[in-house]
């Protein structure tokens, strides 16, 4: 769900993508830690203001996603 969030958007606030996904902060948090060791999603604090978060896919993210997404379809032809 997260990276299918992301896929539609360049980049998406951690507070917006919590709200669009109906997941509680804390849970967001320990789900983007695990894909950000697997370097698929990045973070970086917003410059304007540190205490908000953006959340992106990286491109190895994206790849993986579009792996994903090609192997489900191929299971519904």
């Amino acid at each position: 769900m997260i990276c299918a969030a992301l896929d539609q958007a360049r980049d998406m606030r951690f507070d917006v993508l919590a709200k669009a996904l109906d997941m509680s902060a804390p849970t967001l948090s320990k789900h983007l830690a695990k894909l950000e060791e697997a370097q698929y999603v990045a973070t970086r604090r917003d410059s304007a203001d540190s205490r908000r978060q953006w959340v992106e896919l990286t491109i190895t993210g994206r790849s993986a996603f579009a792996r994903h997404v090609a192997a489900l379809r191929e299971l519904t032809t």
